[in-house]
C-alpha cells in the first residue's frame, strides 16, 4: 500500500513532466516504426530479387549495423557528423538514429517474407501478363508482407525499447525524464517503477495491437 501510494504521489506531483516525456517518446517511436517499416520492405525487396548494386549495399549497411552498438551509432549521428558540417537537433537524432537500426533487422525480416513466398505464385502472375514489378506489388508483397509480419513485430517493440537510450544525448523522452526528476528529487525507486510500469503498457499494447493486424492479415491455410 505505502508503494502505491508513493507512485500515486510521484506521478500526481510529475505527470505534466512525464505526460511530455511520453509523447515524446511516442512521436519518436511513430516516427521511427514506420520509417523503419518502408526501409524494411525496400530494402528487403533489393535483396530478395538480387538487385545489382542496391543488393551489395544492403548487404554493408545491414553488417554494419546489426554488428555495431545501437549506442555507438548514437554518438556518430549526435558528435561525429557535426564534425563534416551535418548537424541535427536531439528529436531528429532520436528518431533517425532508431530507425536505421529497425530498418536494418527488418530488411531481413522482409527478405526472409519474400524469398518464402513460393515460386508458382509468381509464375502464376507472369503467367496473366504481369511485369516483374507488378508481380511483385500484387503477388510478392502482399504475401510475403504476411510472412514476415510476425518477426517484424520484435523488432517494432525494440525500436520502441530503445527511444529510452535517448537519454545519452538529453533528449527529454520518458527515460530522461523520469531520470532528471529522480535526481531532483531523490525518489529513484519510484521513478523506475513507473518507468517499467509505463514501457510494460507501451510494449503491451503494440504487441497486441500488432497480433490483431497479424490474425486480420493471416494467409487462409494459416487461419
Amino acid at each position: 500500500m505505502l508503494l502505491a501510494y508513493d507512485l500515486w504521489a510521484f506521478v500526481s506531483e510529475n505527470h505534466e513532466e512525464l505526460l511530455d516525456g511520453l509523447l515524446n517518446t511516442l512521436k519518436v517511436s511513430g516516427f521511427a516504426i514506420a520509417g523503419a517499416l518502408v526501409i524494411g520492405a525496400v530494402l528487403g525487396a533489393a535483396r530478395a530479387h538480387r538487385i545489382p548494386v542496391v543488393s551489395q549495399l544492403t548487404v554493408v549497411y545491414v553488417e554494419l549495423i546489426r554488428n555495431t552498438p545501437i549506442l555507438v551509432q548514437i554518438f556518430m549521428i549526435f558528435y561525429a557528423l557535426p564534425q563534416f558540417g551535418i548537424v541535427f537537433d536531439q528529436f531528429t537524432v532520436a528518431w533517425l538514429s532508431v530507425m536505421i537500426w529497425g530498418g536494418a533487422f527488418n530488411s531481413e525480416n522482409f527478405r526472409a517474407g519474400f524469398e518464402a513466398v513460393p515460386s508458382r505464385y509468381r509464375e502464376a502472375g507472369y503467367a496473366l501478363g504481369f511485369s516483374r514489378l507488378a508481380t511483385f506489388v500484387n503477388v510478392t508483397l502482399p504475401i510475403g508482407g504476411r510472412i514476415a509480419l510476425p518477426s517484424s513485430i520484435n523488432t517494432y517493440i525494440s525500436v520502441l525499447k530503445n527511444t529510452s537510450l535517448m537519454y545519452v544525448i538529453g533528449y527529454a523522452e520518458l527515460t530522461t525524464t523520469a531520470l532528471n526528476i529522480s535526481n531532483l528529487t531523490l525518489q529513484t525507486t519510484e521513478a523506475l517503477t513507473v518507468l517499467a510500469i509505463v514501457y510494460l503498457t507501451l510494449v503491451w499494447s503494440l504487441s497486441a495491437l500488432i497480433r490483431l493486424l497479424e490474425s486480420r492479415l493471416a494467409l487462409p491455410e494459416a487461419r
